[in-house]
């Protein structure tokens, strides 16, 4: 495997559990088994991932105390993004801060709202908290929303991460209406993209149909892009005939397969740096050339 530059980032993980001591949300759409700050660091080892994002799931709403929790135990290598509300005062967004929550999460796709103007909205208000911290907005949505809110997403009082590639449907390929969109919002600096969940998105061992993605995204501006695994690889409820109170089990997806598919789609060494390090360092407010 290409080796990753120093203070590589795995932007996109969750941490769950153990379940009596963090409570799920009982509007949940899934139930995940644990998944412990040590199964993370072994992965990272295996790895040579230096620093790591937490990003609040959706099974947790905005009780984000795990996340709190999970950054204590990872130390100053371990920044967040976390999920709020409008009972969530600025004393409980100055303590998140303070713990290294550095943006806010809006995951319209698992609660399938695809209202463009109920969206757009929801952005808005989440970005007019959270500015004066310095923090971006992420949002999980679908091509037809970033199609249809355009600029709209450029010109947000925060920058803006969209997560997974922001789904497309890969047998339409980058010419598609939302990730053409996604491209041109890239050039403009103030949308950035995660180029996570590679194998969930296209199927395990299938990650090179993302090739061709990763290539328009890096064409349209390499410092806009950041990576991450999705680790532990919930199905986020998309399997057939279980409960939403059922433990669903993780996905058994190898985070070294998408690195290789990264190492081979960016092959400029400096762009590749500006995707695991610099980057990340930027947007979550990591040291800049140093460790932790």
């Amino acid at each position: 495997m290409r080796p990753l530059p120093p203070n590589a980032t795995d932007c996109h993980v969750h941490i769950f559990g153990p379940a009596d001591r963090y409570p799920l949300d009982p509007q949940r759409v899934y139930t995940p088994g644990d998944a412990s700050v040590a199964a993370l660091d072994a992965l990272h080892a295996r790895l040579g991932i230096g620093r790591v994002v937490l990003v609040q799931p959706s099974v947790y709403g905005t009780d984000n105390r795990r996340l709190v929790d999970a950054l204590a135990e990872l130390g100053p290598r371990a920044r967040a993004v976390a999920v709020i509300d409008a009972a969530t005062g600025d004393d409980e967004l100055a303590r998140l801060h303070g713990a290294g929550v550095r943006g806010v999460r809006v995951n319209l796709a698992t609660a399938g709202m695809n209202d463009p103007s109920a969206a757009l909205a929801l952005l808005r208000w989440n970005a007019a908290r959270v500015a004066p911290l310095g923090w971006h907005v992420q949002i999980l949505t679908r091509p037809a929303v970033i199609a249809a809110l355009g600029d709209a997403l450029a010109g947000l009082a925060t920058p803006l991460v969209v997560d997974h590639f922001g789904l497309p449907d890969l047998a339409r390929g980058p010419g598609q209406a939302g990730f053409a969109t996604l491209c041109r919002l890239v050039r403009t600096g103030r949308v950035l993209v995660k180029l996570s969940a590679i194998e969930r998105l296209a199927g395990a061992g299938g990650g090179e149909a993302l090739g061709p993605f990763i290539a328009a995204l890096v064409a349209a501006n390499p410092s806009a892009l950041v990576w991450g695994s999705d680790w532990p690889h919930t199905g986020g409820g998309r399997g057939a005939g279980r409960k939403s109170t059922d433990v669903e089990p993780f996905e058994p997806l190898d985070d070294a397969l998408a690195v290789a598919v990264l190492a081979r789609s960016v092959p400029d060494e400096s762009d590749f740096r500006e995707l695991f390090t610099r980057t990340p360092a930027r947007l979550y407010d990591f040291p800049q050339g140093a460790h932790p």
